[in-house]
């Protein structure tokens, strides 16, 4: 960030100040259902070229061009989770282009949508934009324009399109019984960034800024290809695995020995640091959830975390893991069949 960003934003209360709650923390599942079955009901139109859109909907929507290419679209916006304009930027940008990875596909282009109040310095906005430019860049793609708005509370994301083989598309659907889990993140983000502890905080932002664009690749170098893959964001671990176990009929069983968190996370939970979205959510409560009654309430917490950029969900042949261990990913659970259910063990 310039110097005079540093001024400018000096000059009133700082980003994170102006927004009720941060990052993937913000979204509320409730309203999201209700929104896709609007849209749903309005576009009942068939056409042979959208092959992923709202029945069922996935991370992002694939729509092909022939035979060889098929554009991968997504959206993802959300109020600041720091006060640092350029880190906001940044970790907006790789929690957008999280989704075009998440359906197996590379990063195109890009399109900043962004609103801040009045009292946010121009300097502070370009610091925003600036950053999120050099995440779509580093990731093979351009930012080439969008728009902004005034608005109450600051809110940054991007519209960003990509390229996927109309065969190789990943979906959430597709685990088979005897896949391995494998994820490529560790969890904890929302709990250390609302614990607002300086190194908390920092040990998160060092997640947050780093894209999915590895992890992908390592998926795609798959002899294979992985079963069934999503992105972990604002529903945590738990959330989305329910979403990848009801598309593949199947039951996904978690080792939370094995789940892998970042540093300084487990003990804050512990300590009762807490998101605003597990404060307004508490516990799960769903017939297709199973959890002992063991399960440490701090752990617990942890597998519902909203992530902000968060890894990659995978369900891959067992003879994948050593590979893509090697690659960084954790092995987490494994699929079986029955459900659709998720247990944690």
């Amino acid at each position: 960030m310039t110097e005079g960003a540093d001024r400018a934003e000096g000059a009133f209360a700082g980003l994170r100040a102006l927004a009720g709650c941060g990052g993937c923390a913000a979204k509320s599942p409730m309203d999201l259902v209700a929104m896709l079955a609007g849209l749903a009901a309005g576009s009942r139109a068939a056409d042979a070229a959208l092959l992923v859109g709202l029945a069922p909907p996935d991370d992002a929507a694939v729509y092909a061009l022939d035979a060889e290419r098929a554009l991968v679209a997504t959206v993802d916006f959300f109020p600041p989770i720091v006060d640092d304009p350029a880190t906001y930027g940044a970790v907006a940008a790789a929690n957008a282009v999280s989704d075009i990875y998440a359906m197996g596909g590379s990063v195109t282009l890009a399109l900043a949508l962004s609103g801040f109040p009045e009292s946010v310095p121009p300097e502070v906005i370009a610091s925003v934009n600036r950053a999120a430019a050099e995440v779509v860049a580093a990731c093979g793609g351009s930012l080439a324009g969008g728009h902004s708005i005034r608005c109450g509370e600051p809110v940054f994301g991007l519209c960003v399109l990509g390229f996927v083989h109309p065969a190789r598309i990943w979906r959430k659907g597709g685990a088979r019984p005897g896949d391995a889990l494998m994820l490529s993140k560790p969890l904890g983000t929302g709990v250390l960034v609302s614990s607002g502890e300086h190194e908390a905080v920092q040990t998160a932002v060092a997640s947050m800024r780093i894209t999915n664009k590895q992890a992908a690749l390592a998926l795609q170098a798959l002899l294979e290809g992985p079963h069934a893959v999503t992105d972990v964001s604002g529903y945590g671990l738990l959330g989305h695995a329910r979403e990848m176990a009801a598309r593949s009929s199947v039951e996904l069983r978690f080792e939370s020995a094995r789940v892998p968190l970042l540093e300084g996370a487990l003990r804050l939970a512990r300590g009762g640091v807490r998101t605003s979205m597990h404060r307004r959510s508490g516990r799960i409560d769903d017939a297709a959830l199973h959890l002992p009654p063991s399960l440490d309430a701090a752990l617990l917490a942890l597998l519902q975390d909203p992530q902000t950029s968060g890894g990659l969900l995978a369900a891959v042949s067992a003879a994948d893991v050593d590979g893509l261990q090697r690659a960084g990913f954790h092995l987490v659970g494994s699929v079986h069949a029955g459900g659709p259910a998720v247990t944690v063990g």
